[in-house]
């Protein structure tokens, strides 16, 4: 499946707008093959928000779900976004998967909130792995920080997760995660790992983008720059199969040996 990564950070504060920036580039994706387009964390409304985001979040079946379901259907392809979801009077930082056919597949609630803006305006979620059945790819979803942590990764991996999406805010001055965490988590794992990052100063944040899709063997299938970009590449279910048959970590582990990590 051909998939595609919008790296951008749209315009804080104006859904339309970055609904409309989502529109253009799933227009350009789809005429490149791709079946998936993946949107960065909190795209829908922008990141640097403060308290704009009980304000400007949605439940996930609102009205901008509709108009993100639309796109995908004028298009022919999946997207996934995130966005700040409201569910009665809680708020999550979250994002959702959308088929090509409009219809909603998962949506997932960030688990790990980074810093205190983020601790101080959502609630986290609870379920670590939540994923969907998407072209014959099982598709895992996960938010940024998410990915920092072993666990959360390794737990897709035996759920049988092929493509874990990771919308992110990565920002300045963490962008080892993008260059050298992400492709390690694709090795150890045995996945596809589609990691998509916001970029340029927003509020007092600078993200770095450096947005990437790496696969199983640990190499970087596509790699953006620092700047608004829309890259894509690949996720080939013959050589992650293939990568699956020679490499052994998931065969190797000794879970009896990992009881005091829980």
């Amino acid at each position: 499946m051909h998939t595609a990564l919008l790296q951008s950070s749209g315009r804080p504060g104006d859904v339309a707008h970055n609904l409309r920036v989502l529109d253009d580039a799933a227009r350009a994706a789809a005429a490149n093959g791709a079946g998936l387009l993946a949107a960065p964390e909190m795209f829908l409304t922008g990141y640097a928000i403060g308290d704009d985001v009980p304000k400007l979040a949605e439940p996930a079946d609102g009205d901008s779900a509709d108009a993100i379901a639309e796109i995908a259907t004028r298009h022919g392809l999946a997207l996934a976004y995130g966005y700040p979801e409201r569910d009665g009077e809680t708020v999550y930082n979250s994002v959702q998967l959308i088929s090509a056919d409009g219809s909603r597949l998962a949506n997932y609630r960030k688990t790990h909130l980074f810093g205190c803006f983020e601790r101080d305006h959502f609630t986290p979620g609870d379920r670590p792995v939540v994923q969907a059945e998407l072209a014959g790819l099982r598709v895992g979803l996960m938010i940024c920080y998410d990915v920092e942590f072993p666990e959360n990764v390794r737990a897709h991996a035996l759920a049988g997760t092929d493509l874990l999406l990771v919308p992110t805010a990565q920002m300045h001055p963490f962008q080892f995660v993008a260059e050298s965490l992400v492709p390690v988590r694709a090795f150890e794992n045995q996945m596809y790992v589609a990691y998509v990052n916001r970029t340029g100063q927003e509020g007092e944040f600078e993200f770095v983008g450096l947005s990437t899709l790496a696969g199983p063997d640990g190499v970087a299938r596509a790699r953006a720059g620092r700047g608004e970009e829309l890259v894509s590449a690949d996720v080939d279910p013959a050589f992650l199969a293939a990568s699956r048959e020679h490499n052994p970590y998931l065969r190797d582990r000794r879970p009896g040996l990992y009881t005091s990590l829980v």
